[in-house]
């Protein structure tokens, strides 16, 4: 939903904080491009890639951080953004503070696993934010097209290089990665 214009006298960011009270435990609410968007919680598949994406990062990469439910403030995302990612992958450590929404700048990877509801936002917006603060992967598991998407070498409002496999193929995830991703197990 968009609550841009739509509360006299309350600023987005106002309106932002007042969603993100309101929320029901499991909701996510995101200010993305100056709109306020209100997710219900995933349903059963959807946490499953999850799970399966934060397995093998475990096996490959013990020094990484898999981080699901964390706040990332991406303010060359638009005015204000803030975004929770479904997965983010950073050096262990890097959110040891109180804060909500965090520097994205020691994150290697963002992922998205998209629903049917976010899928927009997952494929367009966010990949702008992404880009815009410099996030080095973002990885895109679109399941509407069956196909996973890294997305590399940040560039303005997009990434240089985009790479699509379908969903079932083994995944190179490039530096600072540096390992396959199975996608069979999805």
């Amino acid at each position: 939903m968009s609550a841009r214009n739509q509360i006299p006298g309350m600023s987005v960011e106002e309106a932002f904080e007042m969603f993100s009270a309101a929320a029901p435990r499991g909701w996510r609410v995101e200010l993305i491009e100056g709109e306020i968007h209100v997710t219900p919680p995933a349903n059963g598949e959807h946490e499953e890639i999850v799970s399966e994406v934060t397995g093998q990062v475990r096996d490959h990469r013990k020094d990484l951080g898999r981080y699901t439910g964390i706040g990332l403030f991406l303010p060359g995302a638009s005015v204000s953004g803030k975004v929770e990612p479904d997965i983010v992958l950073a050096p262990k450590g890097s959110f040891a503070d109180q804060a909500e929404y965090h520097d994205p700048s020691p994150v290697l990877l963002v992922a998205e696993v998209t629903s049917r509801s976010t899928a927009g936002n997952d494929r367009v917006k966010k990949i702008r934010g992404y880009a815009r603060a410099g996030i080095p992967v973002y990885l895109l598991i679109d399941r509407e097209s069956e196909q996973a998407v890294v997305c590399t070498e940040p560039s303005g409002e997009d990434y240089a290089t985009k790479a699509a496999y379908k969903l079932g193929e083994v995944v190179p995830l490039p530096e600072p990665l540096g390992f396959d991703l199975d996608t069979g197990r999805f």
